[in-house]
């Protein structure tokens, strides 16, 4: 028999089996789907845009194509900050970004991005995984129609760019620099003119001179951006963001159609690119920091311990002002700030206790 008419009879005869049957269609066909990621960051993006790039790619291929996940970068389909209500009405199906550009809705949500002399990377992943921090978030995020995930991190950041040198505190005042969550209002409070813009438009504001100074994540992605065309002090460490968590939300509706199997897909996935990010952030930043001072004469400045001490305490009001808000951010600060003590006191011992050590003046290999 030919094979092409066997394979045609066959077809048909398993067709009109199918119209004669009250039997469901199998649930890989009924399954399968397109999900609309929507993302705050610019269409291939070092490090973030192509992170959520690598996280579609990575669910449509463990879920051999039956979720095919399309990436739509800020303002492709949505304006970057409009990407959480684009998910929660069901407009998309999942963001990729950072949970503090969601504070409007409610304070708690700096806690599962940064929040000022928090938690390091390791340490949010264990505080999410380990220290009650996931249903924490998962109840929050229920509350707007979304399932949270953690995918992806910056590591500590840096401090910002700035067109003058910071001395003190006074050199604060009426400075304008974007910076959004609660970093942006510790700097508020110390006299600065804190905003919150995307990705996309701060090297524009920066370079006409909008706004006095910025930060964004590190070198990788501030060589990437130009900010050494227009400002050539680069300031650290990063008080705001010590281990900035990329968050991703899915429209809870849609989560809860999945099948099992697409769930742990999505689960691993998720977990995946939040390994994979950290270190691609750790190994890219030291070379485009050698590029910034050797090639464009970056001045690489570290802030005074006054400075800090004093961003320091308006830190401790400020985050504890976010938490008198409402009953959930204090649920979730209470929750942060316990696990923070007994980070501490770990790292004093293990890694704070190396790197110290690391220093010293011996020689290796």
């Amino acid at each position: 028999m030919n094979r092409r008419h066997f394979l045609r009879g066959t077809a048909v005869g398993v067709a009109g089996a199918a119209a004669a049957s009250t039997f469901p269609a199998p649930a890989l066909a009924q399954g399968r789907r397109e999900l609309k990621m929507v993302t705050t960051w610019p269409k291939n993006f070092p490090g973030l845009g192509t992170g959520a790039e690598r996280l579609a790619r990575r669910i449509t291929e463990m879920t051999d194509g039956a979720l095919t996940v399309k990436v739509f970068a800020a303002g492709e389909l949505v304006p970057p900050f409009e990407s959480f209500d684009a998910v929660s009405s069901g407009t998309a199906d999942l963001y990729h970004g950072a949970e503090y550009y969601w504070q409007g809705k409610s304070k708690a949500f700096n806690f599962f991005a940064a929040v000022p002399f928090g938690l390091t990377a390791t340490e949010m992943n264990a505080w999410i995984h380990h220290g009650g921090g996931q249903a924490l978030w998962d109840e929050l995020s229920a509350g707007f129609n979304l399932k949270p995930f953690m995918a992806g991190n910056t590591g500590v950041q840096m401090g910002g760019w700035f067109n003058k040198e910071i001395n003190s505190l006074e050199d604060y005042k009426g400075l304008k620099i974007r910076m959004p969550g609660l970093g942006g209002e510790v700097l508020r409070r110390i006299g600065a003119a804190a905003v919150a813009l995307p990705g996309g438009e701060i090297f524009p504001a920066l370079q006409s001179g909008a706004i006095d100074a910025t930060e964004w994540v590190g070198p990788w992605n501030d060589l990437a951006f130009g900010f050494y065309k227009v400002t050539k002090y680069y300031y650290f460490p990063g008080f705001h963001e010590p281990g900035t968590t990329l968050g991703s939300g899915v429209n809870l509706k849609v989560w809860e159609e999945l099948s099992a199997s697409h769930k742990a897909a999505i689960d691993v996935a998720m977990a995946a690119e939040n390994s994979m990010s950290l270190a691609e952030f750790n190994a890219r930043n030291n070379d485009a920091l050698d590029t910034l001072r050797t090639k464009h004469g970056v001045q690489l400045r570290q802030f005074s311990d006054d400075v800090l001490n004093a961003i320091g305490e308006a830190s401790g009001q400020v985050v504890a002002e976010a938490a008198a808000g409402d009953a959930m951010t204090r649920k979730v600060y209470d929750s942060f700030l316990a696990f923070r003590k007994k980070a501490i006191a770990w790292s004093r011992l293990s890694d704070q206790a190396y790197w110290n050590a690391r220093l010293l003046p011996f020689k290796y290999g």
